[in-house]
């Protein structure tokens, strides 16, 4: 992360354009110790505090309000501008926004807010706030090259963790002791986060969750959906292993899934709608008999875009509409229950370049084995 300014300079004329065309006096990026986001993408400063918000005047000035002592010094060593502690945040928002009447502020993130935060501002200005929430969210869908770069950093250590978890998953061992090793593992390797789903057993699992003081055993499918985060951007692998040799079902539904994936993987390209990204997955499953599998019975989203969050828009899906473009990153993954084998994974986090895409893992695209 070497070189990289926590302010997203190319950001700032990009947010003030916006707010010229839509006639916004100022806007607020808005997050919460969860979602991090909106704050991040002009500001990106880890804060540690419950809630945080970058406030931005057309002029290009920049200040910063938040809820941790902490926060306004990590804050400060940054940012050549104001930065406001306030314990209680409307109290904030309200004495950031004094003698602003009738300005009209657009907070980008406002459906995370608390309400009394969305009518503080309302009181100070006399003027409703405006959702500029979609809006900054297409802005941050092309990333730049340092949030490439980042996320190529990230994608290095999802590789890095996953072969971890290959190497010390064994029959015996429990799935929370499993997810605190590679916990562990990814967080002292430069993480600064990490989100881990997994599920173990059979045709009887139908999805991943948190993890269970449940033992893997021989036979067992182990999937895992592991997102670490670098510098506050996400990537994101899935992968399936076996413990002993995988079963005639379980290999049978690897070859779908990857099949599935690589229709995926091949058709993403600029211009095209993610919701055909998402058909060409389904068709696969359709061709051999397992279409009544592809709705949301059985399967949440078939990938999703990455960034400062790790489920981030547009999903992946057939009934989304939204034109591709070059710079996105996003995971397509297959994901879903098949009664072959139960529930099963398989995705990798792609680059949308101008002549298509690129997988920015290198883990090997197989169903893994482990001895049991």
């Amino acid at each position: 992360m070497k070189g990289i300014d926590p302010l997203n300079k190319s950001r700032v004329g990009k947010l003030t354009k916006l707010m010229s065309d839509h006639n916004w006096g100022a806007m607020v990026l808005y997050g919460h110790s969860w979602r991090k986001e909106f704050f991040r993408c002009l500001l990106n400063v880890n804060f540690s505090g419950p809630h945080a918000a970058v406030v931005l005047l057309p002029s290009g000035e920049i200040s910063v309000v938040v809820s941790n002592p902490w926060d306004r010094e990590s804050v400060s060593a940054v940012l050549d501008g104001d930065v406001l502690l306030a314990a209680d945040f409307e109290k904030g928002l309200r004495k950031r926004f004094s003698g602003s009447r009738g300005m009209v502020v657009a907070v980008a993130g406002m459906e995370l807010m608390e309400a009394r935060f969305v009518e503080g501002i309302l009181e100070a200005t006399s003027a409703n706030p405006v959702s500029a929430s979609l809006a900054v969210e297409e802005l941050r869908r092309v990333k730049t090259p340092d949030e490439i770069e980042l996320m190529q950093q990230a994608c290095v250590l999802a590789d890095r963790g996953y072969q971890y978890f290959t190497e010390v998953i064994e029959a015996g061992m429990k799935e929370y002791e499993l997810v605190a090793e590679v916990e562990s593992f990814v967080k002292s390797n430069g993480a600064e986060d990490n989100f881990m789903l997994i599920a173990s057993g059979g045709t009887e699992v139908v999805g991943m969750k948190p993890p269970t003081d449940r033992k893997f055993k021989k036979g067992d499918s182990v999937t895992t959906e592991l997102s670490p985060q670098v510098g506050g951007y996400y990537a994101q692998i899935c992968r399936t292993l076996v413990i002993g040799e995988p079963n005639a079902g379980q290999i049978e539904s690897f070859r779908i899934f990857s099949e599935a994936q690589n229709a995926g993987q091949d058709f993403l390209r600029p211009g095209v709608d993610i919701a055909d990204v998402a058909r060409v997955q389904n068709d696969v499953f359709r061709k051999y008999g397992y279409g009544d599998y592809t709705g949301s019975k059985y399967t949440r989203v078939r990938g999703h875009g990455l960034g400062l969050y790790l489920d981030e828009n547009p999903h992946v899906l057939e009934d989304v509409n939204y034109v591709v473009k070059e710079g996105m990153v996003l995971i397509v993954h297959p994901n879903t229950y098949l009664p072959l084998s139960g529930y099963m994974v398989f995705g990798d986090t792609l680059l949308v370049t101008a002549q298509g895409c690129v997988a920015l893992n290198t883990t090997p695209r197989k169903l893994f084995e482990k001895e049991g």
